[in-house]
């Protein structure tokens, strides 16, 4: 009986040490994502300014930021101004699109009015363009190619460096930019 107590106890060690093992290394924080390299999902959305529909259509053979955010996000407040300043400084060679998240367009326009709209922001009212994206939360941030590939995104509030990074490679054509 004393040998199988041992024997169990060994086993139950290595499966411990195999889990550590996997699981040092990676980001805690880091979302699994599925989309990345495969085509984006289309989408026609109302702006929130104007209530014309946007479509990825319209920018096909153009890079696309999407930014998922919403007025009660402690983070996007922070984030927006970062946001701003890349659409004024990369926007002829990327397209910026904010989409508002589980949010009213009321509460939208009031934080845009104070922050400043750049870019179009688009409305989501059922969250089924946030649903297609896989978003978990916001804020979040996806880069799609001239191809119409998603190439990545950021989780959580982007900063300045990260998103010229992700801008250069975009423009590059970097089939696989790492940030």
């Amino acid at each position: 009986m004393n040998w199988r107590v041992t024997i169990g106890f060994a086993v139950l060690c290595m499966a411990l040490v195999g889990v550590l093992y996997k699981g040092f290394g990676r980001d805690p924080r880091e979302v699994p994502f599925k989309l990345k390299g495969a085509p984006a999902p289309a989408f026609t959305m109302k702006a929130l300014d104007s209530g014309q529909r946007v479509s990825l259509e319209q920018f096909k053979g153009r890079p696309v930021v999407i930014n998922f955010w919403a007025s009660w996000c402690g983070p996007c407040q922070g984030e927006h101004p970062v946001l701003e300043w890349g659409a004024r400084e990369f926007g002829a060679q990327a397209q910026f699109l904010g989409v508002v998240f589980e949010d009213t367009d009321d509460n939208a326009r009031r934080f845009l009015s104070r922050m400043g709209a750049s870019f179009p922001q688009l409305t989501d009212p059922r969250s089924s363009m946030a649903v297609d994206y896989g978003v978990a939360g916001v804020p979040e941030t996806y880069f799609i190619d001239t191809q119409g590939i998603i190439r990545g995104k950021h989780v959580g509030p982007i900063d300045p460096q990260t998103l010229a990074g992700w801008i250069r490679d975009l423009s590059a054509g970097g089939p696989t930019a790492q940030h």
